[in-house]
C-alpha cells in the first residue's frame, strides 16, 4: 500500500509544471490575433511557464478564465474590440462591392480612420494604468521574467519599458507598416512595400511606384504613431524618447511568417522566422464531416471560408457563389453565418464553424477558398492546398498577391465577382495541375527545416526569460539618428574634404605656375 502511494505521488509530481518555469506577461491583440498568440501561450503553459494575459472587458476573444493562463481585466479598451472591427469589416465589404474610382480613396480613408480611433483609445487606457499605482505596483512586485506582445498595438511596448522587463514580440505588423520595416534595412529598391502589388525584381518604373508606397507608410507613421504615441513617451520616458526607439530595442521579434512567403529581403540576427507555426497535422473529423468528405468519390472538396471577422458575404455575392458552386462535381463545405443562398446546391453543406486545419490537411480537399489572412493561408501552404483568393481588407490583397506570384492562387475582386467568373476560377485551380504541383512544392521547402517553427519561438522567449534579454543580437542602430544612420555626416565630411584638398591643389598649381611663368617673363625683358 505504501508502495502505491509513493508510485501515486512520483506521478503527481512529475505532472506538475516545472519549479524552473519563467513568468511571462502577455499583452495580446484582440481578435484574429489572439488566434496565433494563444498557440504560443499554450506551448508555454505545456513547458511549466506561469502565463498571465492582459485583456479588455470588452474582449470577444479572450476569455476571462483559462487553464491556459491568468487573466487581468482592464475597465478600459485596448482599441479594437468587435463592434468597431465589425463595423469597420461592413463598410470595407461595401466599398469591395460598390466599386469605382474613388474606392481606394475611401477605403485607405476608412481604414486611417480606424486605426487612429483605436490606437487613440490604446493610449488613453494607457495613460490610466499607468496613472494607476496599485496595478502598477501589483506588475512590479509579480516580477515576471520576460513581456509577450504583438507590436500591432504599442500597449506591450509600453508596458515593458515602464516595468523594465525584456520584451518579445510576436509580429507581422506593426502600428504602422509590416514588422520589418522597423527593424531590419528594407531599401526600396528591391523591398516592395505592402500592397504595392510589387516582387522583389522592378522595372524604373515599378521602383517609382514602390516609392510612393514607401511614402504613404512614412505618412502612416506620422499620422498614427508620432501622432498619438510620441507624446505619452515623451511624457513617461523623457522629453527626447519617440516610441519607436523602443519599439526597436525589442530582444526578439517572432516573426509569422517566412521565405515561402516572403520575398528575398536583409534581416537581422535578433529577427526569428516562425511561420507556419500554427500548423499542425490533421486530426479525425467529427463522423458526419468524414462521411461528407468521402462522399465526394474521386472529385473531392472545396472548402471555403473568410476568417474570423467575416461569417457571410453581401447577399447578392453569396447568390453568386453558391450558383457556382452548385455546377461543380466536387462537394463544398463553405463556413457562411448569414441568409441561406436560394440556390444552393445539394452539394454544398454550410456551416457556422468549421475545424480549418483538419480540413485542409484531409486528403479528399482540392481547393480552398480563402479571403488571404495569414494564418489561413500558412495552413494551406503546409497542407499543400492551391487557393482561389477572395481578398476583402487590409493586408489580404498583398497577401494573395504573394501567393500568386507563386502560382498557387486565382484571385477575384469582389466588386467585379459574378458566378462564372468565380466558376472559372475554381476550374482553373481544380482542373490545372500547376496550381496543385506548385502549392506542393511550396509545402515541401516550408516543412524542411531542421526544427518546427513552433520549438524555435518558443526556445527564444525561453532564452530571453535565462538571459534577462538578447542584448548581443540588437544592434543600436535605433539610437542613431536619420542623418547617422544614413552616413550623410560622413558623407558630407568626405566631400568637404576632398573640395578643399582639390582647391589647394588647384591653388598651389596655380601659384606654382604664375611663379614659373612669372619668372620667365622677367629674364626675357
Amino acid at each position: 500500500m505504501t508502495q502505491f502511494r509513493l508510485v501515486t505521488l512520483a506521478a503527481l509530481l512529475c505532472s506538475l509544471p516545472s519549479a524552473d518555469g519563467g513568468k511571462v506577461l502577455v499583452f495580446p491583440v484582440d481578435g484574429s490575433h489572439w488566434v496565433n498568440m494563444k498557440v504560443l501561450i499554450q506551448e508555454l503553459h505545456s513547458r511549466g511557464h506561469n502565463v498571465t494575459v492582459i485583456r479588455p472587458k470588452t474582449s470577444w476573444y479572450i476569455k476571462a478564465e483559462s487553464h491556459l493562463y491568468q487573466s487581468i481585466t482592464l475597465d478600459h479598451s485596448t482599441g479594437f474590440d468587435e463592434s468597431n472591427m465589425k463595423d469597420f469589416t461592413s463598410k470595407m465589404l461595401k466599398l469591395r462591392r460598390d466599386f469605382h474610382a474613388s474606392s481606394f480613396v475611401k477605403a485607405r480613408a476608412e481604414i486611417m480612420e480606424m486605426m487612429y480611433q483605436g490606437h487613440k483609445v490604446l493610449v488613453d487606457g494607457m495613460t490610466k494604468m499607468f496613472d494607476d499605482a496599485k496595478l502598477m505596483q501589483f506588475f512590479q512586485e509579480a516580477k515576471y521574467d520576460v513581456v509577450l506582445t504583438d507590436p500591432f498595438i504599442g500597449g506591450g511596448v509600453l508596458l515593458a519599458h515602464r516595468l523594465g522587463l525584456p520584451l518579445v514580440f510576436n509580429v507581422r505588423w506593426t502600428i504602422w507598416s509590416d514588422g520589418h520595416r522597423m527593424v531590419a534595412p528594407s531599401p526600396p529598391s528591391y523591398v516592395p512595400i505592402p500592397g504595392s502589388a510589387l516582387t522583389d525584381k522592378m522595372t524604373f518604373w515599378q521602383r517609382v511606384k514602390n516609392m510612393f508606397f514607401a511614402l504613404m507608410m512614412l505618412n502612416n507613421r506620422v499620422t498614427l504613431q508620432e501622432a498619438l504615441y510620441t507624446p505619452f513617451v515623451q511624457r513617461h520616458f523623457g522629453p527626447d524618447v519617440h516610441y519607436e526607439e523602443l519599439a526597436q530595442a525589442a530582444d526578439i521579434w517572432l516573426m509569422r511568417t517566412d521565405f515561402t512567403f516572403e520575398f528575398p529581403r536583409p534581416t537581422m540576427p535578433n529577427v526569428v522566422y516562425m511561420g507556419g507555426f500554427q500548423c499542425k497535422p490533421s486530426k479525425q473529423l467529427p463522423q458526419h464531416l468524414e462521411d461528407f468528405m468521402q462522399s465526394s468519390a474521386e472529385h473531392g472538396v472545396v472548402i471555403m471560408s473568410l476568417g474570423t471577422l467575416v461569417g457571410s458575404l453581401p447577399e447578392e455575392v453569396a447568390e453568386h457563389v453558391a450558383a457556382a458552386f452548385a455546377q461543380l462535381p466536387q462537394k463544398v463545405i463553405w463556413r457562411h453565418t448569414g441568409k441561406r443562398p436560394s440556390n444552393l446546391g445539394n452539394n454544398t453543406l454550410l456551416l457556422d464553424w468549421l475545424p480549418q486545419n483538419d480540413l485542409l490537411g484531409h486528403p479528399k480537399t482540392r481547393v480552398f477558398v480563402a479571403h488571404g489572412g495569414t494564418n489561413g493561408l500558412q495552413e494551406a501552404i503546409y497542407h499543400g492546398v492551391p487557393i482561389v483568393g477572395l481578398p476583402l481588407m487590409l493586408d489580404q490583397d498583398d497577401n494573395l498577391f504573394r501567393m500568386t506570384v507563386r502560382g498557387v492562387a486565382r484571385v477575384l475582386d469582389l466588386g467585379t465577382l459574378n458566378k462564372d467568373n468565380f466558376l472559372e476560377a475554381l476550374k482553373a485551380v481544380l482542373y490545372e495541375p500547376s496550381y496543385r504541383e506548385k502549392m506542393q512544392q511550396l509545402s515541401r521547402l516550408h516543412r524542411d527545416q531542421p526544427m518546427k517553427p513552433l520549438d524555435r519561438a518558443t526556445f527564444w522567449i525561453e532564452f530571453v526569460m535565462r538571459h534577462g534579454g538578447a542584448a548581443h543580437l540588437k544592434t543600436d542602430s535605433y539610437k542613431m539618428s536619420w542623418i547617422q544612420y544614413h552616413s550623410i555626416d560622413v558623407i558630407a565630411l568626405l566631400l568637404v574634404s576632398v573640395t578643399m584638398m582639390s582647391l589647394v591643389c588647384v591653388l598651389t598649381v596655380k601659384c606654382l605656375c604664375c611663379k614659373v611663368f612669372g619668372g620667365r617673363k622677367e629674364k626675357l625683358h
